[in-house]
């Protein structure tokens, strides 16, 4: 016990300090997302995220929007676990077979007018996977997607700059 002791205050902190500022581009991107909610809602925008056979990259960033950095809830985007309290199906992966019933039960439950954002190179175009007898390739080939956030993975601003992009497509 005592040598573990010694030993983790002989090496000190190792961890990277926290960033000082808040990155500007994220605090405006933010601010205009923000805008864009409350003229077409009028109150947070909701997303139902769907995992269709990801390997589970996507849903590290979708989880670093959450976190102390990003906080992407006071900009007033909230992630939701029923798909009748969505705006937003974000879906992630290639769709596997065995999601593909899954994936239109929530979009059946999903209250219109909806979007559907396909997040994640997998998500669309399939990837990797492609269409095989184990996967129906991207969320296009299932539902109908009205925004695509590329990457591999997408990192929290591009999912951000994905979200604000959805929201813009309508208005117009």
């Amino acid at each position: 016990m005592y040598r573990i002791l010694k030993q983790s205050l002989k090496t000190g902190v190792v961890t990277d300090r926290p960033p000082e500022l808040v990155d500007e581009q994220l605090h405006e991107l933010g601010i205009s997302l923000k805008r864009h909610i409350d003229a077409r809602f009028g109150r947070s925008l909701a997303i139902r995220h769907i995992d269709a056979g990801s390997c589970n990259g996507c849903e590290l960033e979708l989880h670093a929007l959450n976190n102390p950095y990003h906080d992407i809830e006071r900009f007033g985007v909230r992630f939701v676990a029923s798909p009748r309290h969505a705006d937003v199906l974000l879906v992630t992966g290639p769709v596997s077979r065995n999601m593909e019933n899954a994936l239109h039960r929530a979009a059946a439950a999903t209250p219109g007018p909806r979007y559907v954002v396909a997040a994640g190179t997998c998500a669309c175009d399939g990837g990797e996977f492609g269409v095989s007898y184990a996967s129906c390739g991207a969320v296009e080939n299932v539902l109908p997607v009205d925004v695509k956030i590329p990457g591999c993975p997408p990192s929290p601003t591009v999912l951000m700059q994905g979200l604000l992009s959805a929201l813009t497509l309508r208005q117009k």
